[in-house]
């Protein structure tokens, strides 16, 4: 099983930082500025404020409402929601090898998404991608496998609210972010 490196140091909250996503190959995926917030028992926190931006190739988006990111010792998954009033709720990007490096997130989009919008049920997204790119980049079917599990899993937890996928935890992180301020905009 992949996990978060414990060794690997953590930066000071409120410290800003860039989560780097790859594909399977190596290449280049998105890559979101953010600001670390802090861990409780789910794992470490990171939040994007309004005007953070998200870029891959071919795409520059700043966020329109600020986000938090849940990064979970498994590696597996990655959980982020939105604040109103976005359309997306919850967005689940599963992954592999999501660790830290020199303070900094990273990992392996694996292109299946566990995803609520507001006011739809939850779904899992991209299995079209999921199906295309397991056969050109050789996913290994033992992660295969597992990911498709986990998705599954991923789509029931959310459905139910479970933690940490209820309002309350999410929020907390959420008013932490807000409380940090912008150091950009003193």
């Amino acid at each position: 099983m992949n996990a978060i490196s414990a060794v690997s140091a953590r930066p000071a909250p409120g410290t800003p930082l860039l989560f780097r996503w790859r594909k399977w190959d190596g290449g280049a995926h998105w890559v979101h500025e953010c600001v670390y917030l802090g861990s409780d028992r789910w794992g470490d926190w990171v939040g994007q404020r309004v005007g953070d931006r998200s870029v891959r190739p071919g795409r520059d988006i700043p966020a329109p409402q600020p986000n938090v990111t849940l990064i979970p010792p498994e590696g597996d998954w990655v959980f982020t929601t939105n604040a109103p009033p976005h359309r997306t709720h919850i967005y689940i990007d599963l992954a592999w090898d999501v660790t830290w490096i020199d303070g900094e997130p990273g990992g392996i989009d694996m292109d299946l998404d566990v995803v609520q919008r507001v006011g739809a049920d939850v779904y899992i997204e991209d299995r079209d991608e999921w199906d295309e790119h397991r056969v050109a980049y050789g996913y290994p079917l033992d992660i295969v496998d597992r990911l498709e599990r986990v998705a599954v899993d991923l789509e029931t937890r959310v459905r139910n609210r479970e933690a940490p996928f209820d309002e309350t935890t999410a929020q907390q992180w959420l008013d932490r972010l807000a409380a940090n301020g912008d150091p950009r905009n003193p």
